[in-house]
């Protein structure tokens, strides 16, 4: 069994959390995220994904799971920021993060370019990597698969312009995609439940991602603050 294949095997049917935290958020902190990474793993996680090779560095210290490995980059003038360009790819390969993940929606990337133009540049590359594709419909989904990325998440459904009005998790986005495409689909975005969770799995997801409902305890605390307003 190669390497890719025994990454996909560790997390196929099995939990992967997302710790993250921006610059505005309270718990912006490699080291916190290590320690996140850490309590998810003793927790029985299958998988990090993780933003900045900062904090993927850190939480190698003491987590050894599959890391599904982002930049996030604001760039003037563009709407994609999750991994946008070669330049964060390159610095995500040379940390030796087992996943890559990258916007593969069909909005204009920082340079102009498109997912289509840009990721078969990507593959010739980097031809032992495994990428995942952060698709928001389904035709970037089929898309993604075409272009030669190795898994498809839901990630972006329900944050681009065009699929604002989504009400997440996107259940209907992720049968359709598990119904068509030959490559693993990642359920992500918006699971806040673990029924939800299961009906991923009935739906025939390959794996899952789940941030917010774990890690992100100020917007935790807002759900249960806003049923105490009401």
């Amino acid at each position: 069994m190669n390497r890719e294949h025994k990454i996909l095997k560790k997390i196929h049917h099995k939990l992967v959390v997302s710790c993250q935290a921006l610059p505005e958020e309270p718990l912006h902190s490699s080291f916190i995220m290590g320690r996140m990474a850490y309590a998810a793993y003793l927790g029985g996680a299958a998988g990090i994904r993780a933003n900045s090779v900062e904090d993927i560095r850190e939480i190698k210290k003491t987590v050894n799971l599959p890391i599904i490995g982002i930049i996030k980059q604001v760039y003037e003038g563009s709407e994609v920021f999750i991994t946008p360009t070669l330049k964060e790819v390159d610095a995500l390969y040379q940390e030796g993060v087992d996943i890559i993940a990258m916007d593969a929606t069909h909005r204009a990337r920082p340079d102009g370019k498109t997912i289509s133009e840009l990721f078969p540049l990507i593959r010739e590359r980097y031809g032992d990597q495994l990428f995942m594709a952060d698709c928001s419909t389904y035709e970037e989904g089929v898309m993604a698969e075409k272009l030669g990325f190795d898994l498809v998440g839901t990630t972006l459904s329900g944050y681009t312009e065009a699929t604002r009005s989504k009400t997440l998790p996107d259940f209907e986005l992720v049968e359709r995609l598990v119904n068509h495409l030959s490559v693993p689909v990642i359920s992500e975005g918006g699971i806040s439940t673990p029924e939800q969770l299961e009906k991923m799995y009935d739906l025939g997801v390959f794996s899952a991602v789940v941030g917010s409902a774990i890690t992100r305890p100020m917007e935790i605390t807002q759900r249960f603050v806003k049923v105490v307003r009401e």
